[in-house]
């Protein structure tokens, strides 16, 4: 005979076992077919040079360190191809400093169009026409120390794009 204790250990399990739950970050809803994915330089409709050309690395970076996907560099030989391009980037100060007036932190927003298809098929896999993201660095005050960290913000920037844009191929958000 099953105690109560028993019973509802059971029921616990049961229920949670049905309820669709996972963890956020593990999922991969493109089809099986896809070993290989071909990341090819974005297009660039601003005049921000650099961001364009870090951007297919970082998320080259993000696929293979994320998921089992091989990523190749001719798209005739991928299973999918991801195209995408830099539609907007815009940057303002967010904080100037009281003493000086000088800008001491900027806001960087990139709107981006990306679309990830099965070469086969045509098949689209993804699509976002207004992908966008932010990124914020601090400009030292110190007129000695100060350097420019817009590079480096960049860099940011193409990371947490690569980050945001695999976790929403793989979960087809």
């Amino acid at each position: 005979m099953i105690g109560r204790r028993e019973l509802l250990a059971l029921g616990g399990f049961a229920a949670s076992w049905g309820c669709g739950y996972r963890v956020s970050g593990k999922g991969d809803l493109l089809p099986k077919e896809v070993r290989t994915i071909a990341i090819p330089h974005f297009e660039n409709a601003t005049t921000r040079v650099r961001l364009n050309d870090s951007l297919p690395s970082a998320i080259s970076r993000e696929f293979i360190r994320r998921t089992r996907y091989r990523v190749v560099a001719d798209p005739n030989e991928a299973d999918a191809i991801l195209n995408g391009g830099v539609l907007q980037y815009i940057s303002f100060p967010t904080i100037t400093d009281p003493g000086s007036g000088r800008l001491s932190g900027v806001q960087i927003l990139v709107i981006l169009r990306v679309r990830l298809t099965e070469r086969a098929s045509g098949k689209v896999l993804y699509e976002r026409q207004q992908f966008e993201a932010r990124q914020r660095y601090e400009i030292s005050s110190d007129q000695v120390a100060y350097f420019e960290e817009s590079g480096q913000g960049l860099q940011r920037m193409s990371e947490e794009v690569a980050r945001q844009l695999v976790s929403a191929i793989l979960e087809s958000f």
